[in-house]
């Protein structure tokens, strides 16, 4: 069994990986490429949820060819070993009604409802969440720190709304 912490991979990073559709740099793309490609590597287990909430949004951005972008070859990755242990860890989210939270295992937040599930599945693997260019991971910190979620910010210079504007 691996004992590497896990890592909960925004979709963002994927679609970066995959230099279209995206206003980043190409340093952040290749950045993105990098830390994709160490996940297999490094045998770093990707957290999901038992509900596919997660590769159903990868589904929607990825394909699932593995071609033409190194994101889409994370996704065929991902597709082919999603019930090997050690390269991926399944954790159980209960989807709730209140808009405050979307999931009994979060805290009421005013987090992106797209991004909650990302959250929702660090908090109960004590997973990192990996992120290339979504600024709501930045400017919701204190609510991560409060829960002791680590965000690998793999571009910095994308990640946060006032290093954006020029």
């Amino acid at each position: 069994m691996n004992s590497q912490r896990g890592v909960v991979v925004d979709t963002n990073v994927a679609i970066v990986a995959n230099g279209r559709d995206t206003h980043a740099d190409v340093e952040c793309q290749l950045t993105c490429v990098n830390a994709l490609a160490e996940i297999s590597d490094d045998n770093r287990p990707v957290v999901l949820d038992d509900g596919d909430l997660i590769m159903d949004e990868y589904a929607k951005h990825l394909h699932r060819s593995g071609e033409p972008g190194a994101g889409d070859a994370f996704y065929k990755y991902l597709c082919q070993h999603d019930y090997t242990p050690g390269c991926v860890r399944r954790v159980s989210l209960t989807p709730v009604k209140d808009e405050s939270r979307g999931f009994e295992e979060l805290p009421a937040n005013s987090l992106d409802p797209g991004d909650r599930k990302f959250l929702a599945a660090a908090l109960v693997a004590n997973a990192t969440i990996m992120n290339a260019t979504d600024s709501d991971w930045h400017e919701h910190r204190s609510l991560l720190e409060d829960h002791c979620v680590v965000v690998e910010q793999l571009c910095p210079q994308h990640a946060v709304k006032s290093a954006r504007v020029r």
